[in-house]
């Protein structure tokens, strides 16, 4: 149970660890921030802010007052309901937005040099430029005009090393790439004179006589047109409130005098086009009366002539007034009938317009014209106004299919109470019509009795009195056509213009931006620690070895400034030599706790090779001996035999040559220049080694040194490599388990630590080395004192290798080579 707790731990994340490992990287962090910030510093004072300014509008229904019934229906094209929107869908369109930017020249820049940035000149520019219509020019590409006097000026530009440029004819908007025959340029000329060069042709002429600046340098550019327009559509804001008639638009850019003539230029195009609109009912009903006006001429005429033939052969000018009496009733009778006529034929057309056509936001004039009923004058209205409102909402809520559906149901419905209330309406035309053929029967009949040259003229007459009025009523709808294109007026009204009246440029709070540097330094900071902690398995300080096994930690050695393993022999009041005095304190401490006595055994093991285990073997060898004991230094790392280096002898002779009955113990001892300290080399490298380190020789070996020796040294094996550590645990009084800060993995210790809590082992410790105080982001602080290097943290001078006190500049350096 202990043994699965204590990998859980190893596999949480170690929040202490990644704190003190983020905050190791102060360094980092402020130079990180000291760049940030820079930048941002740079970029504020860069920072060229808009203005923002706003013009409001009223979208009225201004009725005409000349309309009558049918008249609002003709020309009203599309009710009041829905005016609004179809005013702000035509103020966001991008065909708005292109006849104004074209009415304005807004593709066309003028610019100064200033101090980080060029500044648009729009309007304060004293001078023009008029370009050819027919031309492509170059976009992008400022050209520059220094102004030697007032009528003389420098152009020049360079284009690089480009092999084309990008032109634009901004009559067509069609776009062509020419070829550069000479990138670099420079010529005078003089005020008005023509610039004829193969991408930019016009002439500079002055702007409303006002003087041009000698010594002056400006820029000319042209951009590309759909580019302008797209920078205004997204700075184009329409504002309208939920069923009000008030519109505000707005609009933001860097040139104020631009915003200005952008949004009144604005509000005139659509001033303009909503006339236009508006009137184009009445043209097109003026064509269609036009039309009828010259078939019922050609007809009129033409009874005209057989009325006068019929009465020069007859010889009948003048009808008796009887005659002229019974005439007069059947053409007022006729003129009746001709107009329910033309009312059911208004009603059939209606209908079948009703049956297959889709769009009902207008109806055709000669749809709608005799339609003389109040009741399908409304529906009709109902309709346009419904179906108005689904043409505007279908740019807006395309999604919205819910929307549709009640307003496609809505249309459904009243073309049902259309179509019954067409239907009754037809059915009292053809009641009237019937009672009025009765009357004219009626006066026919009278007629009969009159002579046959008589009924002829009086029916010849009646004829063409009937084309003569048809005609006259066309020339008065003609009229009244006319006099209501003449009194339209725009639904369109200009509440507030826009105006210059010093507004200044919009701001922000620029300090968020060092917020962000801020976060810009310290996210990539944590995140870089988080990642390293969380990929990160090496010990880097005693208190991971607390929190990883219930192993004891006896002791915590330094890193090894000398130029080899014999740190205590070469400078023996180093803070090195003193931590392995520590660990010979706590050994003896440790065989006192377990009653051990006589010859002791230390063994000294490690997990992989590089820890320090040699290191450390060779220096607790030398700590005891100094202190006046015998002691042994026993090399069984037979695979990887090391020991000998240090203590300038040789390897050909070792414990090999003793485990397999060679020599002896006398013949494979080798002094060391320490007095009390003797050195077994591990030997040749034998082809057994596992072997021979667990048979009987090796117990020979034990007791025989434990016999000789105060203290036997063993260095052995990695445990983590290779078994043959573990067979030797039986010959330890003790067991050092070396461990190296920074380069021993945690899950390396897994195998001693189920060895320890089997009860395999007994009497182990680890021996943390290679300790780096400054190198464990925080951990450290307090051990040494008991531990074996606290002396050199707080000696004052104690030991012979304290640093010097570096320079403040040493300081600054070493900050930056950590």
């Amino acid at each position: 149970m202990e043994n699965q707790v204590e990998e859980q731990d190893l596999q949480m994340f170690d929040f202490k660890a990644f704190l003190f490992r983020a905050l190791s990287y102060w360094k980092w962090f402020v130079l990180a921030l000291i760049i940030g910030v820079y930048i941002v510093y740079q970029q504020n004072i860069r920072e060229e802010f808009p203005y923002t300014l706003d013009a409001k509008i009223t979208v009225q229904d201004d009725k005409n007052p000349l309309f009558t019934s049918n008249t609002s229906l003709i020309f009203n094209y599309g009710g009041i309901s829905g005016k609004v929107q179809e005013v702000l869908l035509n103020l966001k369109s991008r065909e708005h937005h292109e006849k104004v930017v074209d009415s304005l020249d807004l593709y066309l820049s003028y610019l100064t040099q200033g101090r980080f940035y060029k500044t648009d000149m729009y309007g304060r520019v004293p001078f023009k430029f008029v370009g050819l219509d027919s031309a492509y020019q170059v976009l992008g590409q400022p050209i520059k005009l220094d102004f030697i006097d007032q009528t003389t000026f420098e152009l020049s530009y360079d284009l690089g090393e480009t092999e084309t440029v990008a032109t634009q004819n901004f009559i067509s908007k069609e776009v062509r790439r020419l070829p550069v025959s000479q990138p670099i340029f420079k010529k005078r000329y003089q005020v008005g004179e023509y610039i004829d060069l193969p991408f930019l042709k016009g002439s500079i002429v002055e702007r409303d006589g006002r003087k041009i600046p000698v010594g002056k340098s400006y820029f000319i550019k042209y951009n590309s047109f759909n580019n302008t327009v797209s920078s205004f559509l997204k700075s184009y804001v329409v504002i309208n409130e939920e069923r009000s008639p008030l519109l505000t638009i707005r609009l933001t850019n860097k040139n104020k005098a631009k915003i200005v003539d952008y949004l009144n230029t604005s509000i005139a195009i659509l001033d303009r086009d909503q006339l236009e609109k508006k009137n184009q009912y009445a043209v097109n009903t003026i064509n269609f009366i036009d039309k009828q006006l010259a078939r019922v001429k050609g007809d009129l005429n033409k009874k005209a002539d057989s009325l006068n033939d019929f009465k020069r052969d007859n010889k009948l000018y003048n009808l008796k007034n009887e005659t002229n009496e019974l005439s007069n009733k059947i053409i007022a009778y006729e003129k009746q009938k001709e107009g329910y006529e033309k009312q059911l034929m208004s009603y059939d057309l209606l209908k079948n317009y009703l049956e297959t056509s889709d769009d009902f936001t207008s109806f055709p004039a000669p749809v709608i014209e005799g339609v003389g009923d109040g009741n399908v004058q409304g529906l009709i209205s109902q309709m346009i106004n419904i179906s108005s409102q689904k043409s505007k909402l279908e740019y807006s809520v395309r999604n919205n299919v819910s929307v549709f559906d009640d307003l496609n149901r809505q249309i459904d419905g009243l073309k049902k109470v259309l179509f019954e209330s067409i239907s009754s309406a037809k059915t009292n035309i053809r009641y009237q019509i019937q009672s009025i053929n009765n009357k004219i029967y009626n006066v026919e009949r009278e007629f009969s009795t009159l002579p046959e040259s008589q009924q002829q003229l009086q029916a010849i007459e009646r004829e063409y009195l009937l084309s003569q009025n048809t005609y006259n009523l066309y020339l008065a709808k003609r009229g009244e056509a006319e006099l209501v294109k003449a009194s339209n007026v725009s639904d369109i009204n200009l509440l507030e213009p826009a105006k210059d009246t010093g507004q200044g440029r919009m701001t922000r709070n620029l300090n968020i931006r060092y917020v962000f540097a801020v976060l810009g330094a310290l996210i990539p900071i944590l995140l870089i620690a988080f990642i390293v902690t969380f990929f990160d398995h090496k010990l880097h300080s005693p208190n991971d070895l607390k929190e990883l096994s219930k192993i004891p930690l006896l002791g915590v050695v330094g890193k090894n400034q000398s130029e080899n393993n014999l740190a205590v022999l070469n400078k023996p009041k180093s803070a090195i030599a003193e931590a392995f005095r520590a660990v010979r304190s706590s050994l003896q401490f440790m065989y006192k706790k377990h009653d051990i006595e006589g010859s002791k055994t230390v063994m000294i093991t490690s997990s992989i090779s590089g820890e320090g285990k040699t290191f450390c073997s060779i220096n607790i060898a030398s700590v005891f001996a100094l202190s006046g004991k015998k002691t042994v230094l026993v090399g069984l790392d037979l695979r990887k035999p090391k020991i000998f280096g240090d203590f300038d002898i040789d390897n050909n002779i070792g414990a090999v040559n003793y485990l397999i009955g060679q020599l002896s113990l006398e013949e494979i001892t080798q002094k060391t220049m320490i007095e009390d300290l003797d050195v077994i080399t591990s030997g040749p490298i034998p082809p057994n080694p596992s072997e021979l380190l667990i048979g009987q020789q090796m117990d020979a070996l034990i007791k025989e040194l434990k016999a000789k020796y105060d203290y036997i040294i063993l260095d052995t094996p990695p445990v983590g490599l290779v078994a043959d550590a573990l067979e030797l645990i039986e010959y330890a009084d003790a067991t050092l388990y070396v461990v190296r800060q920074d380069y021993t993995k945690k899950d390396m210790l897994q195998l001693i630590k189920d060895k320890y809590q089997k009860g395999e082992v007994k009497n182990i410790s680890f021996l943390y080395n290679y300790f780096n105080q400054k190198g464990t982001y925080g951990y450290g602080y307090g051990y040494g004192y008991g531990y074996g290097y606290g002396y050199g943290a707080y000696g004052n001078g104690y030991h012979d290798n304290e640093p010097k006190k570096a320079s403040l500049l040493d300081k600054v350096k070493g900050i930056f080579r950590k």
